[in-house]
């Protein structure tokens, strides 16, 4: 984090201590990470941060292994590699295998991803390079996971792209 643009919290520095709990809570072990020290330089945005990436990354009712998938796939095209480096172990802890994580790494969507998750690629390929998604795209994966998950797969994607782009303008 040494090469992050802005100088990140440290401990002691002001914060509100309901927030910094709160931050620690959603982190393994209670250790705040780089993206976390940036963050609370801005309170109201650490605060909103907090409760949205952390209802994504616990609340959506879309299996933890294919948030994960479209986490990482958000890392690789926007070349973050702290999301990367935080994500692959978190898909890997899901479910995922090595095999696929070396999959996420090339263009194209590779024979090795099943149905559910090559629509998700899909979908995070289209979001994330052009913003635009097909309609098509959208109608398979309310055929495959109905309507709620369909919502919750977008804004996975959308949330990610907010971090990877967030991380790579500071150096994080």
């Amino acid at each position: 984090m040494s090469g992050a643009r802005v100088k990140p919290w440290q401990d002691g520095d002001p914060a509100p201590a309901e927030l910094v709990a709160g931050i620690q809570a959603r982190r393994p072990g209670g250790e705040m990470i780089g993206i976390d020290r940036v963050l609370l330089r801005s309170v109201p945005l650490a605060t909103g941060w907090n409760g949205l990436l952390g209802r994504v990354r616990a609340e959506f009712t879309l299996d933890l292994a294919l948030r994960e998938l479209i986490m990482c796939r958000v890392a690789v095209l926007n070349g973050a590699e702290f999301e990367w480096n935080v994500h692959r172990p978190a898909y890997l802890a899901a479910g995922g295998t090595e095999a696929k994580c070396a999959a996420l790494l090339e263009d194209g969507i590779a024979p090795i991803f099943d149905p559910a998750e090559a629509a998700l690629l899909t979908l995070t390929d289209q979001s994330t390079r052009h913003v635009a998604v097909g309609a098509e795209v959208i109608e398979t994966l309310k055929h495959l996971f109905g309507e709620e998950q369909t919502v919750e797969a977008v804004a996975t994607v959308a949330a990610y792209n907010m971090v990877s782009r967030f991380l790579v303008a500071l150096a994080i």
